[in-house]
């Protein structure tokens, strides 16, 4: 997409400083661009610069010094400055749109794309393609021949992953992308079988400094940490990318768990309220982490109504399990009660009583307390009645003496 010997811009740089310094000749920028000496180029450039006697483009000739370096962050610097100064070059979105590329902002690559003028050089920006899933292609070495088939058709995308793991098995990855890739394949089977078959994980993120230090290798990182289960280190990483990713719904998905498993709920809550994908909103993971945060948050009314609206089911009894047990540990007993009403309806399992008994009596307690509504003493009569245990008369009989004496109604 870039030379090698000179960026993607038009017109000769014109070199005015011809002073020579006593016994050394300043090296020209033509000279260390055809020695690929770039850091010595950014040196003279920023020298140059800084002393007023700055070249044409300056900000093109660091952002592509910069790019070939592997320092695509300065080079996005570099290239977002040029692109505010006045009769910009306009061959300069060509370049900014492969630094945005390297560095996996995709979107942003695109509308960069749209913006250069037209030629060669802008086609690969106008394409509907996986972009992350290109540069594995453009990248792999001649041992990965026989997986870009693999990548072309997006198995892995379109959830055919064990299609994927059987073409990517045989890799010896010799590259970051490669080892990316595979990575991304083994964990996501590692996920379908409950294995925690993800090692290239660890390995991608910081197996070159041009790639640790990129949005994809960060990713991985975040990825492999995420597995881990080590949420701490996995938020050190989606930080450092966040603002890139604002309205992915994947992104929010992963840095919304990774919230509520530290402790933070209340951002978590905000998070995962942001996703509008219908697929991830009706995934049990997800609805699981809201009701959490929800009870944490003290709003077990809205995790009670989470349940309310899905269909009888594994999952749905799974989630009655996680409500009745958070919100007795929070002191939410009234909707602990409920939920454990539920869970004894479905299994006569004794526990299930112990819990609605003993989120009842919390009920009464709280109501004797005068933090919870007296009225409310109907309903917790009503899911007593609803057990045969021989326990329950007992409960009710204290219950409605008290609320004879205190003239509640029942």
């Amino acid at each position: 997409m870039l030379s090698r010997a000179k960026p993607a811009v038009g017109g000769d740089v014109q070199h005015t400083d011809k002073r020579k310094k006593k016994g050394r000749k300043i090296p020209k920028l033509e000279e260390l661009l055809s020695q690929r000496d770039f850091t010595g180029a950014i040196t003279l450039l920023e020298f140059k610069r800084h002393v007023g006697e700055q070249e044409e483009d300056t900000n093109l000739w660091i952002g592509y010094c910069a790019f070939h370096l592997g320092d695509y962050k300065r080079a996005l610097e570099e290239y977002e400055n040029a692109t505010k100064e006045e009769n910009c070059n306009p061959e300069v979105w060509v370049n900014l749109a492969c630094t945005y590329f390297f560095l996996g902002m995709y979107k942003q690559a695109e509308a960069a794309g749209f913006k250069a003028p037209k030629s060669r050089l802008q086609n690969p920006f106008l394409f509907k393609f996986q972009a992350e899933l290109k540069s594995l292609m453009d990248n792999a070495s001649s041992s990965f021949e026989f997986a870009k088939e693999l990548i072309r058709h997006n198995l892995v995308n379109n959830d055919d992953v064990q299609e994927a793991y059987n073409l990517i098995k045989d890799l010896e990855p010799t590259t970051p992308q490669e080892y990316i890739l595979k990575g991304v394949v083994n964990a996501a089977l590692g996920q379908e079988m409950g294995s925690r078959t993800f090692s290239f994980m660890n390995i991608c993120g910081f197996f070159s400094h041009s790639i640790s230090d990129t949005i994809p290798g960060r990713q991985c990182m975040a990825s492999c940490f995420f597995l881990l289960k080590q949420f701490d280190d996995v938020l050190i990483y989606l930080n450092s990318f966040k603002s890139y990713f604002y309205n992915d719904d994947i992104f929010n998905f992963n840095y919304a768990q990774a919230k509520a498993a530290t402790g933070n709920t209340r951002e978590g809550e905000e998070v995962f309220l942001l996703i509008q994908s219908e697929k991830i909103k009706n995934d049990y993971i997800y609805l699981s982490w809201l009701a959490r945060c929800y009870i944490m948050n003290k709003k077990p009314r809205l995790a009670w109504e989470l349940y309310l609206k899905m269909e009888t089911s594994g999952e749905s009894f799974s989630l009655l399990q996680l409500i009745a047990n958070d919100c007795y540990k929070m002191g939410q007993f009234y909707y602990s009660a409920k939920a454990f009403d539920v869970l004894e309806r479905l299994d006569p399992n004794p526990e299930y009583w112990e819990g609605k008994r003993g989120a009842c009596v919390g009920i009464f307690q709280m109501i004797l307390a005068g933090r919870e509504p007296k009225d409310t003493l109907r309903e917790v009569l009503h899911l007593l009645r609803s057990t045969g245990n021989t326990q329950v008369e007992y409960i009710i009989r204290i219950m409605k003496k008290w609320a004879k004496e205190n003239r509640v109604p029942i």
